[in-house]
């Protein structure tokens, strides 16, 4: 696949309007009940309480907490029209039930569709991708600009 078609896939789902720099949320429901706020007030889903219950029934089956700091909690729904995204990023660490039992900073929550699969694993597989790099990583924990936060991703 040709990477530029690859990452206009994320430049297309992201705007700062859904970008979230400070994270207030302690635990896993906090910052999911955060995130998903930041989704309704972008437009992006319809009714948030049935978008959570399919969030938090997915982190049921299996945690959605990463490594490296990196949680990307998701889950398929039908108050979306096609895949939605945000990412938050929290001040202190929350414990989110990560692989390597590390606590996360970085959170990049994707809603799809009921009936659509292919853009949802399209996107979580390039997610996990953009995040192998340390240098990344930080760059996004150290920036205040939402912005800056979408170009370290698809750049």
């Amino acid at each position: 696949m040709n990477r530029t078609l690859k990452f206009m896939n994320l430049r297309t789902v992201l705007t700062t309007d859904t970008v979230e720099l400070h994270l207030k949320g302690t635990t896993k429901e906090e910052i999911i009940d955060e995130m998903l706020g930041v989704l309704v007030k972008a437009g992006k889903v319809h009714d948030k309480e049935v978008a959570k219950a399919s969030v938090l029934d997915r982190e049921r089956k299996m945690s959605t907490g990463m490594k490296h700091g990196i949680a990307i909690p998701h889950g398929k729904t039908d108050t979306v029209d096609d895949l939605v995204a945000c990412i938050g990023i929290s001040d202190t660490p929350v414990d989110f039930d990560s692989l390597d039992q590390e606590p996360c900073r970085i959170f990049i929550m994707t809603l799809s569709p009921v009936k659509k699969t292919g853009p949802h694993l399209q996107f979580l597989a390039e997610v996990s991708l953009l995040f192998k790099s340390a240098e990344k990583r930080q760059e996004i924990l150290n920036t205040s600009d939402k912005a800056e936060v979408i170009r370290i991703l698809t750049e």
